[in-house]
């Protein structure tokens, strides 16, 4: 029951921003609104946020509804992949939403260097996925998770925000991980790729 609401949830609220995006009608711009404060009403019955934090985070977009991006870099040294660990204390690929003025190859560049220190090369696209078939929590908006396998060319770790420390791991010996990042599953199709010079990269 709590899927189903969430799923209404996103579609009424896709359905409200893009009917808000273009009418002309007062009217109808009204009633879109009200479109809008439901489907976050709804979110609420489930959340134990605020309404109107609620609203900022699911509801406050404008023009027509589209995923969000993610990158994340896997890199490669001895056969082992580099995570970073977070300050929560779990571990993650390397990543982050894509920029408005950056490419996919450029913002796997831009993480990658922000969070580890590290200058990488992206080589290949490892896999396209929609998170929320893939990822939890569920979020109540679509992303769009792009994994991309990356040579390191140079750098080391610089202390940053975002990021305690990186280590580098095998895919039998993985940390705790972010598993709203990256799962174990999509850190083997990394290790899979990364051996098939022939990759055929799987997307939904």
């Amino acid at each position: 029951m709590e899927e189903q609401l969430l799923d209404w949830a996103i579609e009424l609220q896709a359905l409200a921003q893009t009917g808000l995006t273009y009418t002309q009608d007062p009217f109808d711009h009204e009633r879109f609104e009200r479109i809008r404060t439901i489907a976050t009403e709804i979110l609420a019955v489930q959340s134990p946020v605020p309404v109107p934090k609620l609203r900022k985070l699911f509801a406050d977009e404008s023009g027509y509804p589209t995923p969000k991006l993610d990158t994340r870099a896997a890199i490669f040294e001895n056969e082992k992949i580099l995570l970073v660990q977070e300050k929560d204390k779990c571990w993650s690929l390397p990543g982050g939403w894509v920029e408005f003025n950056q490419s996919i190859k450029e913002n796997t560049i831009k993480e990658t260097l922000e969070e580890t220190g590290l200058t990488v090369e992206p080589l290949k696209i490892v896999t396209i996925q929609d998170r929320n078939k893939h990822n939890l929590p569920r979020y109540a908006y679509s992303v769009c998770k792009i994994f991309v396998e990356c040579r390191l060319l140079s750098g080391k770790f610089i202390e940053n925000i975002e990021t305690i420390q990186y280590d580098w791991f095998d895919k039998d010996s993985l940390p705790q991980l972010s598993e709203a990042k990256n799962t174990k599953n999509q850190i083997d199709l990394c290790f899979k790729a990364h051996k098939d010079t022939q990759w055929n990269v799987p997307f939904d």
